[in-house]
């Protein structure tokens, strides 16, 4: 594929996602927050590397990875988006190295907001409320992220595998602290 063809494809996908994000926020009660999710993959930092690794099933970001061995798409990435829970390390002076921090509630909202959304635009027909679980559960073993923060996201995940979108969402508008 040409660099125009998956310039516009790859466009067509992270707006469909960040439209889809938008949406999920405004049914978890941050639809301000929303409205400025991604934002930094329209960067020419991102986009370009969207269009050279371009997809459409899964992320750039692993098509840059397995090419250079890491990705400076992704680095850029979440260095500026607070709902990844990457973005939360810090030094911890006692353990003498870099740890997860606990995120801010309405980060692990957009966080959840942003795995719905993905698994929708990446799956397709194939989406079902349980996948964003399933998900979450293979990578747990190599995750670094806060325990706080990441039982919190598998309890909402664990809800709309079981509950559906309805009835997760209300709970997300409802949990004000954790």
């Amino acid at each position: 594929m040409g660099y125009l063809k998956n310039g516009i494809r790859h466009f067509k996908t992270i707006t469909k996602h960040r439209h889809q994000v938008i949406k999920h926020c405004f049914y978890a009660g941050i639809g301000f927050q929303g409205l400025f999710h991604d934002l930094s993959k329209y960067s020419p930092a991102e986009f370009v590397a969207g269009i050279k690794y371009y997809y459409g099933t899964k992320s750039p970001n692993e098509g840059e990875r397995e090419k250079i061995g890491y990705s400076k798409a992704w680095l850029h990435h979440k260095g500026r988006n607070k709902h990844h829970f990457e973005y939360w390390t810090d030094y911890n002076p006692v353990a003498k190295k870099v740890m997860p921090v606990k995120m801010p509630i309405n980060y692990v909202k957009e966080m959840f907001c942003d795995r719905v959304a993905a698994s929708k635009i990446y799956r397709g027909e194939k989406y079902t409320d349980s996948y964003p679980l399933e998900y979450f559960e293979r990578g747990k073993s190599h995750r670094s992220i806060h325990n706080d923060t990441s039982n919190i996201l598998e309890k909402w995940l664990t809800v709309l595998a079981e509950k559906g979108e309805k009835e997760t969402f209300k709970l997300l508008r409802n949990t004000k602290e954790y």
